[in-house]
């Protein structure tokens, strides 16, 4: 089951994805973002140190280190 959010403004729920990609320098990260329908890259839980708070004007969610 993917992580979810619902939006306190909106009502809309939206799913957490990861993504990897390197960097020119060759590094890798991983890119974290939220999608309205859960797809192939959907994670089944926050990760590790992150925390989820909501843009106050959009309603959108946003996954912040904390």
């Amino acid at each position: 089951m993917a992580f979810s959010v619902v939006s306190k403004k909106s009502g809309k729920t939206y799913f957490l994805h990861g993504k990897e990609q390197e960097l020119k320098g060759g590094q890798k990260v991983t890119l974290y973002y939220f999608a309205g329908a859960a797809g192939d890259n959907a994670l089944d839980a926050l990760p590790k140190g992150y925390i989820v708070s909501e843009n106050t004007r959009t309603g959108l969610p946003l996954l912040k280190k904390g």
